[in-house]
């Protein structure tokens, strides 16, 4: 079944090593809600970022996708935005 829209979570995540538990629990809950899951930091040799961002597919359920924007909101050190694209 052809989705009716697309929406993507851009996930901002301030010090990765404290606050990834929380987003990883949250991930993980909403896991069948996901289609694809992008993660992006700088990493380079003897490097690594401790901010990164996190880009999420998510099926065209709204009611789901806002749910794990507002929970992971509420993480402290993180960020959500959304963009959705409808297919007429």
């Amino acid at each position: 079944m052809p989705l009716s829209q697309h929406i993507i979570l851009g996930v901002h995540i301030t010090d990765r090593i404290h606050h990834v538990d929380p987003v990883q629990h949250l991930l993980t809950e909403y896991g069948c809600s996901i289609r694809t899951r992008l993660g992006l930091h700088e990493a380079d040799a003897g490097f690594c970022s401790p901010n990164g961002l996190l880009l999420l597919e998510m099926t065209d359920d709204e009611t789901k996708a806002t749910e794990l924007m507002d929970k992971l909101n509420a993480v402290e050190g993180v960020e959500v935005k959304k963009m959705a694209f409808d297919h007429p």
